[in-house]
Parts: C-alpha cells; structure tokens; sequence
C-alpha cells in the first residue's frame, strides 16, 4: 500500500493505552474468516457459529443493507443461525453471502428440509464503493466462499482486512475521512462467562475514546493535520453536510451464555450502546448500522441478561477502537497509526 501523509493528532488525537484485547474467537465453537479482494480494498468478513447457537440482530441505522434478518426476529420460527455474513460493496456485497451458504451446505451443515440442509445465514454489508477508484468490483459468492472456508477458532486478524478492507470513518463533513477496519475483543464474566464481539467500523461519525474523552479518529480539520472535534462540528451551523449514504458500521457479539430469541434480542438493543458511546455521532440517517447476537449455550445455568448484553456493549465500544487502532492507510484515507504523537 502506498504510505500516507503524517497527520499531527493535536489535542483530540491523543493516544492513550488500548482497549483490553481477546477476540471474538475466544467464544468456544466461534470461527472467523475474512476474504480481501485485490483489486480494490474491499472483502467479506464470515463468522460461523457451532451447532445449535440462537441467533437475534437489532438495526437502528437508517441505511441498512442486509438480508435474512426477518427470520430472526422472536416470533418467528427458525430459532437456529449458522453463520454470519458482512462484507463490503453495499447491496451488492450482499451477494457473497451466497458463497457462505455453498459452503456450509458442502459441510451438510444447515436446517435438515425436504432431504437437503439450507444453512441460515443472516448478513449485511456496507458501502465503500468510493475507495479504491473501482466501484464495480464487489465481493461475490467467491469471497463469502473463500471467507469461510479459511474461518478458525485462532487469532483475528484486525484492521485493512476482509469486511474492512475499505472502511473509513469520519464523513460526516467535508470529504477528510481516515481510515476504518475490523477490530474484535472479548469480555469475561461470572462463572465462565465469555461476551466477545467483532465489529467492522465504517461510519459517518468520528471514533472517540470513552475512557479518557479523547477523538482517536475521523474527521480531520482542513489541512488534514489535526482531527475536529466532532461536537463541535455538530453544534456549528452549516458543518453537517447531507447523508451521503457512504457509511454504515456493522458486527457481531457472541457468548457462550444460553438464551432465548427475545433474550439474544434484549442483548443486541444494549449492545448498540457500544456504538454510541465510541462513534460520535452514530445511527445516522446515512448509517446501516447493524449489530447480531450469537448466542452458543455452551454454558449452563440461567443467564443475566442485564449483565450479557452491558458486557456487550462494553465489548462492542472496544471493538470499534481496537477496529481503527489496527488499520493501516489507504492513499486519501490515513490511518490512527498515521498520526504524529
């Protein structure tokens, strides 16, 4: 990748000590895998979960780009989810959740119908068709594929890779963005307790540290050497520009605890506080952002949900910092570890 410009972080760029690290994986039965197109920084990210693991998903963003979602709502029947499906390239990113499906179904994993398995694969996608100088090239079947079949329970890799190889943050003013990415973490509670998350950060808002207050990324001032600060952007009349529609952060929690659809669901409607309390500002009309639940059951006992999904928001938020703090630059798109301290 080409080097990028030094950016001085000034005051609302200053680096303090990172968000507890672990991994979404370190949620027994858990695999990921990512899949990074070369021809432009765009990818799928897939995380494939064990047999009979309870899925839910809460969307507040006001552009979402998703698929199966319906079928996870309580009410409704199928209880079970597989795999999980992000990618970028917007709508049409949707279509590597095809290629997740071919491969489950070669593993006969899936809901036993009609003498076959049709594997249950929720997904959603965001828009980076802007980065790279080539829209039309989009992550299909193949890279869902490719995505899962590469997934292992072992380290994640974070950063410029797979969903997030074209996510930037920091667009809601101005064309001076930097750069997103993938970022995971994990969580311990009582008892073997175990709530990790995986997001991949592609938003509007700027990311900013809730343990000290600082802006760690986004928005950069005019002369791209220093980072706004987003409040006041938002307080100034006439510096929030209309949704472009370019944005749109996405992610998964999972735990080991067992629980319900309506309980998974609770837990992913807390989890969006995560977002809220690291990407400022978040649920924008121009953001799909979009959070799913796992939930494996490997551990017994009633659960706390109260507990699980704080936990989950907790884990979220640490992964959106851990998701810009591991990116590398993209010409026009620098990234944290860009920025001159």
């Amino acid at each position: 990748m080409l080097a990028c410009a030094a950016v001085t972080a000034g005051a609302w760029g200053a680096q303090r000590a990172a968000p507890p690290a672990g991994a979404i994986t370190d949620v027994p039965g858990i695999r990921v895998g990512h899949h990074t197109l070369t021809e432009r920084p765009t990818g799928c990210t897939v995380i494939l979960a064990p047999p009979n693991t309870v899925g839910a998903y809460d969307q507040p963003g006001g552009a979402p780009a998703t698929m199966e979602t319906d079928l996870l709502a309580p009410e409704n029947t199928i209880s079970v989810v597989h795999a999980i499906n992000l990618s970028g390239g917007s709508a049409y990113g949707l279509d590597s959740q095809g290629g997740v499906k071919r491969y489950l179904r070669e593993q006969k994993v899936g809901v036993a119908i009609s003498g076959t398995v049709v594997p249950i694969v929720p997904a959603a996608s965001l828009l980076d068709l802007a980065v790279g100088g080539k829209p039309e090239v989009t992550p299909g079947a193949d890279c869902g594929y490719r995505a899962a079949a590469g997934a292992s329970a072992g380290p994640v890799a974070e950063g410029t890779v797979g969903a997030g190889a074209g996510a930037t943050v920091g667009k809601f003013t101005g064309n001076r963005p930097m750069k997103g990415g993938v970022g995971t973490t994990s969580l311990a509670g009582p008892g073997g307790l175990i709530v990790g998350a995986l997001m991949v950060v592609n938003s509007a808002g700027s990311i900013y540290d809730r343990r000290t207050g600082q802006v760690i990324a986004g928005v950069r001032t005019a002369d791209g050497l220093r980072l706004e600060n987003p409040f006041e952007l938002i307080r100034a009349a006439g510096s929030v520009e209309p949704a472009a529609l370019s944005n749109t952060s996405i992610g998964v929690v999972a735990t080991n605890a067992r629980l319900t659809k309506a309980q998974a669901k609770r837990v992913a409607i807390m989890a969006q506080d995560g977002f809220a309390r690291a990407i400022f500002p978040s649920h924008t009309p121009g953001d799909g952002d979009t959070i799913f639940v796992l939930a494996t059951g490997g551990l017994t006992g009633e659960p706390s949900v109260s507990r699980i999904g704080s936990l989950a928001a907790e884990a979220v938020s640490d992964a959106i910092l851990r998701a810009v703090r591991e990116a590398t630059g993209l010409p026009g798109y620098p990234a944290v570890r860009d920025l001159k301290r």
